[in-house]
């Protein structure tokens, strides 16, 4: 939640509770404790009944109804026999990918300016030559 917070930061903040609050600040603090310790034991209690009222253990994470159909309406069986037909294609794909990684790490390596170990002769194009100067009116007078 204070990740993008540095110490200065927090310090301020704090200090700015502190003359909002003054003396004050203390109970500010148990009161909104104990608001979330409330939240936590009604959404404890939520799924609790929700768990009694279906018959089974449910957990929050469970409230996601891929989740729900994966764990509660189809057997191992299904659940294989659904996966079977993309589980090749996803290899392949896979294998595939590591094989364009491991290609494009090499060309990097093979590229890297920061490395001046031997590197493999690159056939650049010949520059083409300028063209020769045109003569102008006043070379010629």
């Amino acid at each position: 939640m204070f990740e993008n917070l540095n110490w200065w930061e927090i310090g301020v903040l704090l200090l700015l509770a502190l003359l909002i609050f003054g003396d004050k600040l203390p109970n500010v603090i148990n009161d909104g404790l104990r608001m979330v310790r409330n939240l936590r034991n009604m959404a404890r209690n939520a799924t609790g009944d929700l768990s009694r009222e279906l018959g089974t253990d449910i957990q929050l994470e469970d409230l996601h109804p891929k989740a729900f159909i994966r764990k509660h309406l189809l057997s191992e069986e299904d659940e294989q026999a659904l996966r079977k037909p993309l589980q090749s294609m996803y290899d392949n794909l896979r294998s595939d990918v590591t094989g364009v990684h491991d290609e494009l790490k090499d060309v990097a390596k093979a590229a890297d300016l920061r490395n001046p170990g031997p590197r493999p002769a690159v056939a650049t194009p010949a520059a083409p030559t300028p063209p020769a100067p045109r003569p102008s009116y006043d070379d010629a007078t």
